[in-house]
């Protein structure tokens, strides 16, 4: 490569020609291309935006000036660019490279990213910090249209031509998320396209008139008022100066030498915010894209000549997605009243067979989870019953819409929560860690978590069919092929399934972690220890009055969740032991993710790492009862002399 190997900062790429930039690109691209072929990675993510951070770190004077990138998926070539292009084989891999961004990563990764819509505040905080502090720098935020829609990125766009302040966004137009792009901000900013033809005649018929000798200035000054009252009328761009934005734009996304210039023109703007409208395609470069654009949004290992996916060929179990999205078709050919929505992940939540099959009743609702939230409280309180499949990690974003237009209001709304627990690759910003701690704590709710997929189907029919919100949450990937051709059955609330019945101790699992359980009770029976395995299946309610026979017949009870402790379902089990005046009666271990950062990397390693699969488990246990031996057995010498 001519240029990329001597690349090893913005500076050494902005000693080049602009001619030569286009080049720079294409490298980077073909870099990336061979990288992600092998490791995989957000591949179609960032291909889209190889040009967008080769213009952006060469009109801009990083890391002194600030680059905020939204999400981060898209910012594969601005790790290149910055110094990590040795480390990309490492992207998403425990001890590697974030897929996102990172702060600690970079001193050129200004703002953290991981969930959409926040790059236009945080580059407005950094903005107005800056001219707080009377320095000089330029702040430039990248976001692409289906964020721009995101409530917050509406809020900041808001301030920001309130405030007058000085910064530059530059948006990354592809008309896609992860799925195509929907809502009517997506059809205005077409219309922006379709009205450059107004734009041009505007400027021709501008340049005619200043061509008149003698009078070509003043026609052209007089007629200002003229055009700009057509434009206010007939050109799209006119609401983004309105909301107190300069526009530029459109400009190819992909062309590098017609991003510096539209770059280098919005740096000259000093009093108020800029708009850069770059257009782009979504995974450029990839082979055969077209195809499936949800399959190269993020992909694994591929054949770079085809784009093919390079997994085994063996047949594997329906992922928890897969078993959703059809049990949703199953259960909504039986009952018109079930309606399915998601935010921006049709496929990701398997929410894509239902819109397909069911368009009138399923509705993707765009990157807008606290709208998704009250949109299906709006339809609860009609007599619908919505079913808002989000991953745990994005339905943080609507915490107060559930406790106050869901939960306050007792409405029929199932949340199903996707990729809860450890997710893996894509680390601190999306492993589902703390829906259990932001949703038992109020009223009304019933929380479950499934042992597989037998049971999830079960779980979805009795949170739909329960007169009041409920949420289920279910892991990331492959269930364990069993039969799930029985119709689902409602399971009574709150009651727990005893799997295995055991003297010595008891080990209440939850969800995922119910099979490391019953292996960890087989590693157990041969030490000689019996163990009782329950399938807590409810978090709220718990079986209290299961629990609270267990605590005056075992020795000691051990919790085990894929969740962080604080607030966890171990912490449920101690209080009502508390409430019921048997903290004392017995020994209470619980065994979760503990409170600390979880770094991105393989998802079986990262529960190994937190005890959390069936060794750690069998440990944890074994310790615990030679502790509760060893004491005994101290008891029973002192009684002895005495």
């Amino acid at each position: 490569m001519r240029f990329l190997s001597e690349i090893n900062s913005p500076a050494d790429l902005r000693r080049l020609r602009v001619e030569d930039l286009q080049e720079v690109a294409d490298e980077v691209r073909q870099f990336m291309l061979e990288t992600c072929s092998r490791v995989g990675g957000h591949t179609g993510a960032s291909l889209g935006a190889v040009e967008l951070a080769v213009a952006m770190h060469y009109v801009f004077d990083t890391p002194n000036d600030k680059l905020v990138w939204d999400v981060g998926h898209q910012a594969y070539a601005h790790k290149i660019l910055t110094g990590r292009r040795d480390e990309l084989h490492t992207i998403k891999q425990y001890g590697g490279l974030s897929g996102f961004l990172r702060r600690e990563e970079s001193e050129y990764d200004t703002f953290g990213a991981g969930h959409a819509s926040t790059s236009l505040s945080a580059a407005l905080g950094m903005a107005v910090a800056r001219d707080t502090k009377k320095e000089d720098f330029h702040v430039c935020a990248l976001i692409g249209d289906s964020s721009l829609a995101g409530g917050m990125a509406m809020e900041a766009i808001n301030q920001a031509g309130h405030l007058k302040t000085r910064m530059i966004v530059l948006l990354n137009d592809n008309e896609m998320s992860i799925a195509p792009a929907v809502g009517a901000l997506t059809r205005y900013l077409n219309r922006i396209k379709e009205a450059q033809s107004y734009q041009h005649l505007k400027e021709e018929i501008g340049d005619t008139l200043e061509s008149v000798p003698g009078f070509g200035h003043s026609l052209r000054k007089a007629a200002k008022t003229v055009k700009d009252a057509i434009a206010a009328a007939v050109l799209p761009g006119a609401l983004v100066n309105e909301l107190g934005f300069k526009y530029v734009g459109y400009v190819d996304g992909h062309n590098v030498p017609m991003l510096v210039r539209a770059l280098e023109e919005a740096k000259k703007v000093d009093d108020g915010p800029v708009i850069v409208h770059a257009l782009t395609t979504k995974g450029k470069g990839f082979p055969n894209p077209e195809k499936n654009y949800y399959a190269y949004h993020a992909t694994g290992p591929f054949d770079i000549q085809t784009g093919k996916g390079l997994k085994s060929a063996n047949a594997a179990a329906p992922t928890y997605t897969e078993v959703f999205g059809n049990t949703m078709c199953e259960l909504m050919a039986s009952d018109e009243r079930i309606v399915a929505l998601t935010a921006a992940m049709p496929d990701g939540t398997g929410i894509d067979k239902v819109l397909e099959k069911f368009p009138e009743r399923a509705f993707d609702v765009g990157i807008a989870e606290q709208h998704a939230v009250t949109f299906c409280a709006g339809m609860a309180c009609e007599g619908l019953k919505p079913v808002a499949a989000i991953y745990s990690t994005f339905l943080q974003r609507g915490f107060d819409q559930i406790i106050h237009d869901v939960c306050l209001q007792n409405l029929n709304v199932t949340f199903a929560m996707d990729r809860a627990g450890i997710v893996g690759a894509d680390g601190p910003t999306h492993h589902g860690l703390l829906d259990i701690a932001y949703l038992r704590g109020y009223p009304n709710i019933v929380l479950m978590a499934p042992k597989d997929e037998v049971e999830m189907r079960d779980m979805l029919l009795t949170s739909i069919e329960h007169p009041a919100p409920s949420a289920l949450r279910y892991p990331r990937g492959n269930g364990f092929g069993l039969d799930i051709t029985a119709a689902p059955k409602k399971l009574e609330i709150g009651k727990a399934e005893v799997l295995q019945e055991g003297g010595d101790v008891a080990i209440l699992a939850l969800g995922s972690m119910v099979y490391p359980a019953m292996e960890a009770a087989a590693l157990l029976d041969k030490d000689g220890i019996s163990a009782s395995v329950i399938n807590a299946r409810f978090i709220k309610p718990l079986d209290n009055e299961l629990i609270l026979a267990l605590a005056q017949s075992k020795r000691l009870i051990v919790t085990v969740e894929e969740a962080y402790l604080a607030g966890g379902f171990g912490s449920a089990v101690l209080e009502l032991l508390e409430e019921n005046g048997l903290q004392d009666k017995v020994k209470v271990v619980r065994m979760g993710v503990p409170d600390r950062i979880v770094t991105h990397g393989d998802a079986k390693l990262l529960l190994a790492k937190y005890g959390l699969d069936a060794d750690g488990i069998y440990t944890k246990i074994k310790e615990n009862i030679e502790v509760i031996e060893d004491r005994r057995a101290v008891r029973n010498r002192l009684k002895i002399v005495k």
